[in-house]
């Protein structure tokens, strides 16, 4: 599976949308990363400083833990037919390393905690605790998002 850094992502497809697309992508570092499988895109993963993400930056439910330029990893989308075959768990590594590459002195995620249940991939698109855990990554602190009801949390890693 190779993994580049490209600009698209699922809602650049929607109507009205690959003009921001455009935008987002005429800078750099681009907002994310795609995954392939025989050329076919069947992943995205949504990393950047976290300066970049609007959302995030304004957010009054995930708190930004100190003044370091971290970069975020703030979404996965992995194409229905190929879940299950650790195309997600792909993503975190490379989006690890992107944010090394970038320069970022850190990095952080803001997964679900899913206590190791089921999680309907509606409410994943963050991730989970249990992934980023994997890949190195310290439960840093709760926050008050949720999604589909179950507590976010800060993660982060030192690179």
């Amino acid at each position: 599976m190779l993994v580049p850094h490209l600009c698209l992502s699922p809602a650049a497809l929607e109507v009205g949308r690959p003009e921001a697309m455009r935008g987002l992508c005429s800078r750099e570092p681009g907002p994310g990363l795609l995954a392939y499988i025989d050329e076919q895109p069947v992943g995205w993963c949504g990393v950047g400083p976290r300066s970049e993400f609007h959302r995030l930056t304004h957010s009054r439910t995930i708190q930004q833990v100190d003044d370091r330029p971290v970069w975020s990893i703030v979404c996965f989308v992995v194409k229905a037919g190929y879940r299950g075959r650790g195309i997600a768990g792909d993503l975190l590594d490379a989006a690890v390393e992107f944010a090394r590459e970038g320069g970022a002195p850190s990095v952080e995620g803001y997964p679900i905690d899913s206590s190791g249940g089921k999680v309907s991939s509606s409410f994943a698109y963050p991730g989970t605790t249990e992934r980023f855990e994997r890949a190195g990554f310290s439960k840093i602190a709760p926050t008050s998002s949720k999604s589909g009801g179950v507590v976010r949390w800060i993660v982060s890693r030192d690179l």
